[in-house]
């Protein structure tokens, strides 16, 4: 039971860092469901300080993920219709069914919501740059947490190698 268990953690440990890639998804969440199939495995004892800090770390840098490419709108000079362009460009961008649509649709929300704004298209297209920035600052941040997750599940591993095995 311990060997999948473990199996099953650092399956989950392996899509969270490929969540901070692929958008489909949820990186840091992941990562932290396999922290939690960690410690539900037999012998390992459960220490709800630590899945309760990574679960507020998680939780944040999840909420984080959204807001940051609206952010990043409205750095480069976009209003408020374009943040909100570039957070349902997000969101659209998430479950459309074409290539690197994750990319495309913030880009593309964010320009559209400028426009809608009366703005020239060179302002509406230098908002929409800061909405790409800012989606793949929060890949990065994303890739950084869930990396960081993964380093603390190998250390808790190491700790509880013998009770595991």
């Amino acid at each position: 039971m311990e060997i999948v268990l473990l199996s099953v953690a650092a399956i989950f440990m392996i899509l969270g860092i490929l969540g901070s890639f692929l958008p489909v998804l949820p990186g840091v969440p992941l990562s932290w469901i396999g922290l939690l199939i960690f410690f539900l495995i037999p012998g390992v004892g459960v220490n709800y300080v630590f899945l309760g800090i990574t679960l507020f770390v998680a939780i944040l840098f999840y909420i984080l993920n959204f807001a940051i490419p609206a952010m990043g709108t409205k750095k480069f000079g976009g209003s408020r219709k374009g943040m909100i362009g570039a957070t349902i460009g997000l969101i659209i961008g998430i479950f459309a069914p074409f290539p690197f649509a994750i990319l495309l649709c913030p880009f593309v929300g964010a320009f559209i919501g400028e426009i809608l704004n009366k703005s020239d298209s060179r302002t509406a297209g230098k908002a929409a740059f800061g909405s790409f920035l800012g989606l793949l600052a929060s890949s990065f941040m994303e890739f950084i947490v869930t990396f960081a997750f993964l380093i603390l599940f190998l250390y808790q591993f190491w700790s509880y190698k013998e009770f595991i095995f």
